[in-house]
């Protein structure tokens, strides 16, 4: 894994996502929440047929790369494509820092895992709301982080699904305190500390942050709600 997704997956963070943020002021909008304190940047690939929507490749993490990193952060590219390993160099390639792939995505995760962590960045897996937390436990030593997914992948804006509440405790408790936790989908100043509480310590939050009108102003009361790095 690289140093700079080794240092900055520890601890408690707040993962903005540009899937919410205005494309047009994309790199502003990106460095409005950095100056607020943000140090983990979520950026959401997908290809319309994991998920229905398309959204961004490689060129915009390149694009975003210098900014981000000048600013001591990182780049965590999530991949909502089908056979991510077909994909997943070129984003390291571009500027990622790390790579979350969905294990419902290939049926080659642990190839993928190895692939990911041999072009040097770290390495994350997901699982979909309805997708059974075991589909962790046999690669929790390939990986940095697990991504319980808190909303089904593929729109923003979704309301939070309460029973994930109820699967975070056994994700922790699978993966060890040495792997991150991540929590993706209706994560706001409401929802964040109860999936901190559940075991989530990376909390992506993209609407709540990047629909508001301020959004360093909304990273901040996410971030203080978790008493966040």
């Amino acid at each position: 894994m690289s140093e700079r997704a080794g240092g900055l997956l520890h601890g408690v963070r707040v993962a903005p996502s540009i899937l919410s943020a205005d494309f047009g002021r994309l790199r502003e909008q990106v460095l409005e929440v950095l100056a607020a304190g943000a140090r983990v940047i979520h950026v959401d690939v997908m290809d319309g047929h994991f998920v229905p929507p398309i959204t961004v490749g490689p060129l915009i993490v390149a694009a975003l790369a210098d900014a981000v990193h000048d600013a001591g952060a990182m780049l965590e590219t999530h991949l909502m494509i089908e056979r991510p390993e077909r994909h997943a160099e070129e984003f390291v390639k571009a500027g990622a820092d790390s790579i979350t792939f969905h294990a419902e995505a290939t049926p080659h995760v642990a190839y993928t895992a190895g692939l990911i962590r041999g072009a040097g960045a770290g390495v994350g897996l997901a699982i979909n709301p309805g997708t059974p937390v075991g589909a962790l436990a046999e690669v929790t030593e390939a990986i940095d982080l697990a991504l319980c997914m808190t909303v089904n992948p593929g729109w923003g804006g979704q309301p939070f699904i309460a029973h994930s509440l109820d699967k975070l405790p056994r994700v922790r408790a699978l993966v060890g305190a040495d792997v991150a936790v991540e929590v993706d989908g209706g994560i706001d100043p409401h929802t964040a500390p109860a999936c901190r509480q559940a075991g989530a310590s990376v909390f992506v939050a993209g609407s709540a942050i990047f629909s508001a009108p301020d959004p360093g102003e909304a990273y901040r009361a996410i971030a203080a709600s978790l008493d966040a790095l």
